[in-house]
């Protein structure tokens, strides 16, 4: 079996997001975009993280109606109001639970300078406890 060696890049940068309200959805595509340009890799993937446990990441469309759906769905399906036993420690078990359930974490294939995502796919920030200045970190790793 013959091997292959490819000469491969990483590069991470970390962007700071300001939320203003408990529930907010912010589009961070461009930032995504900026840290690709930035690093000059052109194929290999691209790796968005949220270190936080009261947030999450997501890739859907980003239009106002649909943003406020996303947000209707948590409060419906992990009403901050139910009888969380967090909530006895500091009134966040909704963020918490529909973050883990959610994710903090998202990954793109990147092909020739491009990351690949569908028409109307966004990066988006969905807070769940603000208002917070959220940390993102995009990582690329590739050739």
């Amino acid at each position: 079996m013959e091997v292959i060696r490819l000469s491969c890049n990483t590069f991470a940068k970390e962007f700071r997001v300001s939320t203003s309200r408990r529930f907010e959805i912010v589009s961070i595509m461009h930032l995504a975009e900026e840290a690709l340009k930035e690093s000059g890799i052109k194929n290999g993937i691209l790796h968005a993280f949220l270190p936080h446990a009261t947030a999450a990441l997501i890739t859907n469309e980003y239009e106002p109606r649909v943003a406020r759906d996303y947000l209707k769905w948590v409060r419906t399906y992990v009403p901050p109001e139910a009888d969380w036993e967090h909530n006895m420690i500091d009134n966040n078990a909704h963020a918490h639970i529909a973050s883990a359930l959610i994710g903090s974490s998202r990954t793109y294939p990147v092909i020739n300078g491009r990351i690949v995502r569908g028409a109307w796919q966004e990066l988006m920030l969905l807070e769940l406890d603000g208002p917070r200045n959220r940390r993102v970190i995009i990582q690329i790793i590739g050739c």
